[in-house]
């Protein structure tokens, strides 16, 4: 294990509309600005900060990996937890966002539902349910 590891600090994500996925995070999550310039938006998300960039911005971090495309196929998906998954999609469908899936309850006790954001990052909302009795 590396010692140093110390927490999630950021996530970066890659958008081709920057104006659109920053006005999602900031709109629809609701979250803070902390920094914004002509290539990014970064906001606070708990302990997190979410930075959002321009996919033409997006080789100077990653070379020589090439950043991909929309059309290359989803390869990850953030979870946030929520007391109600149902309240939270009935909170989002208020914003125009429409469900992948969901709400369903899974076999791992949890009520999950799935969505993007205008860059194509999935999220999921995920409620524990009690287990049966």
């Amino acid at each position: 294990m590396i010692a140093a590891l110390d927490g999630l600090g950021a996530i970066t994500l890659f958008t081709e509309d920057l104006a659109r996925t920053a006005a999602f995070y900031r709109d629809v999550f609701g979250l803070p600005l902390l920094f914004e310039d002509d290539a990014s938006a970064a906001f606070r998300f708990g302990g997190t900060v979410i930075n959002v960039l321009r996919a033409d911005a997006a080789h100077e971090l990653i070379e020589p990996a090439p950043v991909g495309g929309t059309d290359a196929g989803r390869r990850m998906q953030l979870t946030v937890w929520v007391a109600d998954t149902d309240a939270v999609c009935a909170q989002l469908a208020e914003h125009g966002v429409a469900l992948l899936n969901g709400p369903v309850d899974r076999p791992w006790e949890q009520r999950t539902a799935t969505f993007t954001d205008p860059g194509g990052h999935v999220w999921e909302v995920a409620q524990t349910l009690s287990p049966a009795s």
